[in-house]
């Protein structure tokens, strides 16, 4: 037994009871949820900036906002998501009527990761609470500022009955992982997500694992090159670069490499200025092991720009690397950090060959001024997602999903896709008593089977 059976047992009695199953009581939760961003908005960007040096508006602009645009457009749909959809009825099953009827699952556990704690907590919460589920969630330990204020926070505005936050490390993961969920979501490593899928097939528990991996920017000769540059820095610089769906490495056409490093160096003064050390909106890396890794990566290749770092503040400056060997660790791992490898191609053909010769990432990004290229680069390549000419970007849009594919994760959310995911599509068929024909119950006989026939090509 596990210290979690009681607590299980609350949830399970809450869900029984029906009451989850209410629009009125998810959209309280959801309008609950709003509240306690907007009462405690300062709190939580001063925690963001102890756990992992975000400014205010960098917190704001990537976590909080994000989720109250989530909450908003979640309120929006709901009445519609929730309601049964009638399909096409078979002729043979006439009269009668068929529905597609969304149900939510039971018990959910959505484990949260550090870099994000606030939006990658909240974001599959609001998907779980609108498909009308209990939720356990375990934020990281790793940014435990934020852990423990949203401890405090959420039993005081969400029902205590449905929703519980668990706070802990590996050990506690581990005890929960023992219980049985309906579903269970994780963010984080490729290491942790095979521990987790692990866990839940001991009890055939559905999974949505978003791993991260390492997400290349391709830049085609024709592309615009201070606007790609402004926009490959933003995306790879923002929260010190721990961000999964940050671009890992860049290919890009040989003719344009200096010119690119040089753009981005403009860029990267642009935003944090020439000592990035002081400036306002630059992070940190969240701990010594993570600094210490990033910190080897430097070797692995020529700084171009950057590198310079302080040990005792775990400062890395925006670094660009060229002359990668591609089979160092900086080009077998996932950086998660602030450096940024530049490997020059010849040709978009080869950018696509090396892409299809490495693992599934969970985005992709291609620069181009031609849409037949990036088309191309679309069709070519499989990735989570995919953003041409921009990067990070298409977080923004919940009309599109979120989620990993082969070794970046598997599962998908936002908006309806997260709905979908914390539900169970029931078929559901309404039939009438009459008329109730013969000629589908035995003896089969061959003017039986000839009618049969018939109907079933209707």
């Amino acid at each position: 037994m596990t210290q979690f059976v009681f607590l299980m047992q609350q949830l399970r009695t809450t869900f029984d009871s029906g009451v989850t199953r209410n629009i009125e009581w998810r959209q309280r939760q959801l309008k609950q949820l709003a509240a306690l961003l907007k009462d405690h908005e300062n709190e939580l960007l001063e925690a963001l900036q102890l756990d992992l040096g975000k400014s205010h508006a960098e917190g704001w602009l990537t976590e909080l906002s994000v989720v109250n645009k989530e909450i908003q457009h979640t309120l929006n749909h709901l009445p519609q998501w929730m309601k049964a959809k009638r399909v096409r009825q078979p002729f043979l099953a006439m009269p009668g009527k068929s529905y597609l009827h969304p149900e939510p699952l039971g018990i959910v556990l959505i484990i949260g990761a550090w870099n994000y704690p606030i939006q990658l907590m909240l974001s599959p919460l609001i998907a779980a609470l609108a498909a009308g589920n209990c939720v356990i969630l375990k934020p990281s330990e790793l940014a435990p500022r934020t852990a423990e204020l949203l401890a405090n926070t959420i039993p005081q505005y969400l029902a205590h009955d449905a929703i519980n936050v668990v706070n802990g490390g590996a050990d506690i993961v581990t005890d929960l992982l023992q219980n049985r969920f309906d579903h269970i979501l994780y963010t984080g490593s490729e290491r942790v997500g095979k521990i987790v899928m692990r866990a839940a097939a001991e009890y055939l528990t559905p999974v949505t694992l978003e791993l991260g991996g390492k997400s290349p920017a391709v830049i085609l000769a024709d592309a615009n090159i201070k606007t790609t540059a402004r926009r490959l820095a933003w995306g790879k610089w923002i929260n010190a670069g721990q961000t999964c769906i940050a671009p890992d490495y860049v290919l890009v056409d040989e003719s344009i490499q200096n010119e690119l490093v040089a753009a981005l160096k403009e860029a990267s003064q642009t935003m944090f200025g020439v000592t990035p050390q002081s400036a306002e909106d630059y992070g940190r890396i969240v701990n010594d092991a993570h600094f210490n890794r990033l910190i080897s990566y430097l070797s692995n290749g020529k700084v171009a720009f950057g590198g310079d770092f302080n040990a005792s503040e775990r400062y890395l400056a925006p670094t660009v690397l060229t002359h990668v060997n591609i089979d160092s660790p900086i080009m077998r791992d996932e950086i998660f950090g602030p450096i940024l490898p530049i490997i020059p191609i010849s040709s978009l053909a080869e950018a696509i060959d090396f892409i299809q010769q490495r693992e599934k990432p969970l985005a992709l990004y291609g620069f181009s001024n031609s849409n037949k290229k990036l088309r191309q680069l679309t069709e070519a390549t499989s990735a989570g997602n995919q953003c041409n000419n921009d990067t990070l970007m298409f977080m923004l849009n919940p009309e599109l999903p979120f989620g990993g594919v082969g070794r970046s994760g598997m599962g998908r959310y936002h908006g309806h896709f997260g709905f979908e995911t914390f539900s169970h599509v029931k078929a559901v068929m309404y039939r009438s008593t009459r008329p109730d024909p013969s000629f589908r119950y035995p003896p089969y006989t061959k003017f039986k089977r000839r009618i049969m026939r018939w109907l079933s090509s209707q």
